[in-house]
């Protein structure tokens, strides 16, 4: 059984950005955008109607933030320590951006939800 935000985002149009997955994917309502991903993103964000949503690939977002195509950064704060485990800065390497606080939510009363409007810092 799907808890609600999996079962809200398996009902969701989704388009994957790949060159090396192709159509059907396992996935409902799921398209496949091949080639150059940020020439794809940059269409699919003029064509689109509603705002575009990327979860899952470091390399991709960095990608899209370098490109001026992210309107919106959401951060999630979760109250543990993890020490010195984990992937290091998920930002590394993405360049220096200003971010404007736009929108705070707390999700359960410890994990706070932060969103940004980047800037490129210059």
């Amino acid at each position: 059984m799907r808890d609600a935000w999996v079962t809200r985002m398996w009902n969701l149009p989704t388009t994957v950005v790949s060159n090396t997955l192709q159509s059907p994917l396992d996935w409902p309502d799921a398209n496949v955008l091949s080639g150059d991903p940020i020439d794809a993103i940059a269409r699919l964000k003029e064509e689109s109607k509603v705002p575009l949503r990327s979860h899952g690939s470091l390399t991709l977002n960095r990608a899209l933030l370098a490109a001026g195509l992210v309107d919106r950064v959401q951060v999630t704060l979760f109250p543990v320590i993890t020490g010195q485990s984990g992937l290091g800065p998920i930002f590394q390497d993405a360049g220096d951006f200003d971010l404007d606080l736009i929108e705070t939510r707390t999700l359960d009363g410890h994990t706070q939800e932060l969103s940004y409007r980047p800037t490129l810092h210059g």
